[in-house]
């Protein structure tokens, strides 16, 4: 089991070493919840309405910017997975005296503990600047909603990482995997404002499980029997994720 602190150490001191990636995993989604948050909701200075409800749109947006922060931070790992892959440092790791499962445990542990404090940064912020209303209460279940999400995403990010050979492949399915599942979801603005394809879109993406996940018990909007199937597909989501990437890991020389 020292095996899994030592890889957490390894990837404490690549966040720490490259002040640039911290900052975005920590920092990013706390910047767009600012922008577009004081933005739209000026704009739509009436709030918007969901579920019977008007609520301001910074407050709509916050479960979205926490469910960000998850696939943003899972998105960063699948890019150092890929580089490591490409420049040998990862096959030099297998060699190494663990098992590749205590490889998989150590950097999703780190990742869920940057998603952590990203998230409480998002929300303590959030609440002092924007004056978001939280549900106080419930707080636990959006960091066990955020511990999830990012190892979902974490898992489902590094099959791409492991199976793109290219550099220019897997940067262009990554950003296209970014731009479709962010904006193709509930994140933005709620699925009754949507067309129908696309709101049948979000309803089959992830991105939108967790957001509304997110949403619901961080400001207590949200349909609870439609959040709690949602949950029960992300968690499959996670699963299936879960072992694919493990065979695919245990497959490589």
């Amino acid at each position: 089991m020292k095996s899994i602190p030592a890889v957490v150490y390894r990837e404490y001191l690549l966040r720490t070493t490259s002040l640039t990636w911290l900052f975005f995993d920590l920092f990013m989604p706390l910047i767009y919840l600012l922008i577009f948050g004081i933005g739209f909701d000026r704009a739509l200075s009436e709030g918007i309405m969901m579920k019977g409800q008007l609520i301001p749109y910074n407050e709509f947006f916050l479960g979205g910017i926490l469910a960000m922060t998850s696939f943003g931070i899972g998105m960063n790992t699948s890019y150092g997975f890929f580089m490591d892959r490409d420049n040998g440092i990862f096959y030099e790791h297998l060699t190494y005296p663990m098992t590749r499962g205590e490889f998989l445990i150590g950097k999703v542990l780190f990742n869920c503990v940057i998603a952590t404090v990203a998230a409480i940064i998002a929300l303590g912020l959030g609440s002092w600047i924007l004056g978001i209303s939280l549900s106080v209460a419930h707080l636990p279940l959006v960091f066990v909603g955020i511990i999830i999400g990012t190892a979902g995403w974490f898992f489902f990010l590094m099959i791409f990482a492991l199976r793109i050979r290219r550099n220019d492949m897997y940067n262009t399915i990554i950003n296209l995997l970014y731009f479709i599942m962010l904006f193709a979801s509930s994140l933005f603005y709620p699925l009754d404002l949507l067309p129908s394809w696309l709101t049948t879109a979000a309803l089959i993406n992830p991105v939108t499980w967790q957001a509304d996940f997110l949403r619901y018990f961080t400001i207590g909007v949200g349909d609870l029997p439609q959040i709690m199937l949602q949950s029960v597909y992300f968690l499959i989501f996670l699963a299936v994720s879960f072992y694919a990437g493990t065979v695919i890991i245990r497959k490589i020389a």
